[in-house]
Formats: C-alpha cells, structure tokens, sequence
C-alpha cells in the first residue's frame, strides 16, 4: 500500500487503533458521541456543502454515519448541507482525475489510497489531514497506525486521507466442514494445499474466489510472495530491491495456477463476480474464503450468513518454508479511503473544519455502536451487541506486529492493470507464471524513474 517500509506499531499501537481499552473504569465518563458542537455568527452566514462522492449506499457503511452525524449537526447549524453521490468504483479513478483537471473536486471523494493519491495530492488539490486535525484538536482520535499506514502510501508527504474502516486480510473457513472432515487449521501452504486437496476429493469447493474481480486472485498471490520475501517485499519491488521475476514470485504465480487448474476455485472463476462468490462461502458451499475484515458487515448479516457467525473462523495467511514472513505478519488496509478538497475547505475554513471536528470526533464510537465497524479511528469501548465475529477479528488485530499492504499498492494505473487483467490468463493456464510475471516486471520498469 505504500511507498516505502509499512510497520504497523506493535500490540500496544494496535490496539489504540482499534480501541482505547474495553477496560476502561466504569465511573470514567464515556464521550458523548451526540453532536454538540458550538457553532458562530461566521458560520451561519456562509454555506458549508458536504458533497460526498462515494463508492458506497447512502444505506451502509461511512455514508450512514457519517450522513446520521451531520443530520444531528444540522439541527444546531442551518448553513449546514448534506449532499451524496454515489459512482461506482470501477470508475472512480477516471472520475476523480477529471474533476481534478476541471478544479471541481466535491468537498469529499473516494479514491485510491496509493499512487494515485499521492499524484492527486501532488497537484495542491487534497486537504492534507494531520495538521488540519491538530489544528481542530482532533488528532488524537485518529489511531496512531492506520496514519502511518497511509502516510506511507502516499511516500510520506502527508495525510491525505482518512481511515474511515480498518481491515486485515486472510482466510475464514467453515468450521463445521473442517470439523466434518478432521482438518486443522492450516499453518503453512504445504499444509493449506493438502486441506484443499482433501476437500476437493471429497467434492467440496476448497475456495470461494471472485476472478471476475481480479484482485481478489492477486490477493493470493501477495500472500504467498510476503510470506517468501516478508511484509515489506512490494515495495523493494517499487525499490529495485526486487524483480517479480525472481524465483519466489514465479513459485507464487505458479501454486495460484495449480489451484486454479485443479479446481479448487470451482468451475469459471473468471465469470464469478463479488457477492456470488461471497455467497458460495456464506452458503455453506465452498470451505475457505479470502478476505479483508470489511466482510463482516455481510457476515453480520443472518439474511446473508446462511452458516452462522459461530460456524464462522479465521486464520492468517500461512507460512512459506524457508520465508522470513512470519504469522504476526498481516496484509492490513484502510479500505477505500475518503479525502478532502483543498479548494473547498479553503472557501469556509471555519465552518467545514467545525463539522470535521464534530462528526470525526464521534465517528469511531458511532460506527463500532450502529455498524460493529472496525474503523481507524479510537472507540472508547467495545458494546455489549457487538457480535463474537467482530470480537475475533478485534483479538487476531491484537496479534498483529507489521502491516503488509496489497498487491497492486504501489503501482500506478497502467501497472495495475497489467497485473490484474493477465491474472485472469494466468488461472485458466493462457499465461505462465513466467510470461505473467515477466509482463508485469516489464511494467513496473516502465514505471520506476
């Protein structure tokens, strides 16, 4: 995800950035995470728009909260506008790019966390956060790692977004079929190939896998590579450290193929789209699950969960013989993240940064007490509803010493492109391992001052 090493702070940091601690006295006051705050004669008179493009429902996830905190703002600050926009996300970095060229950045926008922010944020057009949040006085709400994480994305030069959800990555498995089948959790890939190969021979699907998406087939392929080369191995890549033609990458292009070509995806990955291969998981119909934590929203859900949260485990990605990644090691991610206009906020700096005070001061407990969302903001405590899922992913955070970032995190487009499109030639055998990585070495060279 970042230019640049990505050490996410040790158990102590992670679990600021989750919770302030779920210990905390009873006769501690709680905050009030009920908008309050004052508002001046300035304000009322000048307009603050909140225009949020986003990738998500107005119905779910960041724009509920953050919509609910700012309706509850309105009610004291009539100046106050709520405007929501949703564009899907397989246009989004075209949308962003010709808004920016037009200056006519919403107030708020999704966008991608790694080269392209940081190109964005190159041009002067991006609210840098850190000092607009000590400036508000709110920094302290922001958990100390998941602002690392995303400084680092963007070669350090600042804080360009917010983490508006925190996520680790790995596999959830079906514990009934393990159990079913006398199969432990797999702590190496020798041992994660042969669950596979045993479940397949007994004709359940070892993997639900979106091809359709492609990422989610590159997803495996980092894992593998990070357990090989360690947490940090994409950006020795971007560094010249590495080649993805070297030996370890070539083995990981090669076990994803033979996964796919044994059948452990099922039959037509490349045709299965994101929530039927969710679905194929939370039916009971295929075993194992490759995913961020963002899936819990889902995986709360009974409509959607056909299994049960309790049938529900997770482990890490497993370890590589001989690799130096080890199993505190984790592919963590903030999600899509939400940056800010620089020339919006400059037309109402008083007013825009007094909501911004208001709603992201709140915003951490609202999500955890509405939604059960781990987000990168602090929680003052875990309530009482949140379901035993979440409590487990929350545990596994705790376990978490460095932070990996994605496969794709620090390619520009056109590098992004030609590792996600030839993935899908790689899983139906059209592509070897050596011609998939040796396009996407040709790529990033292209790509490297």
């Amino acid at each position: 995800m970042m230019p640049g090493k990505l050490v996410v702070p040790s158990l102590l940091a992670l679990i600021c950035f989750v919770i302030v601690s779920c210990s905390t006295p009873a006769s501690q006051p709680q905050p009030d995470v009920t908008i309050t705050a004052q508002s001046t004669t300035t304000e009322h008179q000048l307009p603050v728009v909140i225009h949020y493009l986003t990738v998500q429902q107005e119905t779910e996830g960041w724009p509920l909260i953050i919509g609910n905190l700012t309706r509850e703002y309105q009610a004291t600050h009539p100046n106050v506008e709520w405007k929501y926009e949703n564009y899907p996300q397989t246009d989004l970095v075209q949308r962003i790019q010709l808004l920016a060229g037009s200056d006519s950045l919403p107030f708020m926008f999704n966008y991608e966390s790694g080269a392209p922010l940081r190109d964005l944020a190159a041009s002067g057009k991006v609210l840098e956060l850190e000092q607009t949040f000590k400036e508000l006085g709110i920094y302290d709400r922001l958990n100390p790692g998941a602002v690392s994480l995303l400084k680092n994305l963007v070669g350090g030069s600042g804080l360009y977004a917010l983490p508006l959800e925190l996520n680790i990555e790995g596999f959830w498995y079906n514990k009934q079929i393990f159990a079913e089948h006398n199969l432990a959790v797999p702590t190496t890939w020798d041992e994660l190939l042969a669950v596979a190969d045993k479940l397949h021979q007994a004709g359940i699907q070892p993997f639900a896998v979106s091809g359709l998406q492609k990422w989610p087939l590159t997803r495996l392929i980092n894992g593998y590579v990070m357990r090989v080369y360690g947490y940090d191995v994409m950006s020795r890549v971007v560094n010249g450290e590495l080649k993805v033609t070297d030996a370890g990458f070539i083995a990981a292009a090669q076990i994803v193929q033979d996964m796919a070509m044994k059948g452990y995806f099922g039959q037509g990955v490349n045709t299965l789209d994101y929530a039927p291969a969710q679905d194929l998981f939370l039916q009971g119909r295929a075993a194992m699950y490759y995913m961020g934590s963002w899936a819990l929203r889902d995986f709360n859900n009974p409509e959607l969960n056909k299994i049960g949260i309790d049938n529900i485990g997770f482990f890490n990605i497993p370890l590589v013989e001989g690799g130096v990644g080890t199993l505190n090691d984790y592919s963590i991610n903030a999600g899509l993240t939400t940056s800010f206009s620089q020339k919006e906020f400059s037309r109402n700096p008083q007013g825009y940064g007094e909501w911004m005070k208001a709603v992201f001061s709140a915003y951490g407990d609202r999500a955890m007490s509405e939604l059960g969302m781990i987000t990168g903001f602090t929680v003052s405590q875990i309530p009482d509803n949140v379901s035993p899922l979440t409590r487990l992913t929350v545990a596994e955070i705790d376990n978490v010493k460095n932070g990996a970032p994605w496969f794709e995190a620090y390619f520009n487009a056109r590098t992004q492109a030609v590792a996600t499109d030839n993935v899908q030639l790689l899983v139906t055998g059209d592509m070897s391992p050596e011609e998939y990585m040796a396009e996407l070495q040709k790529a990033i060279d292209e790509q490297l001052p």
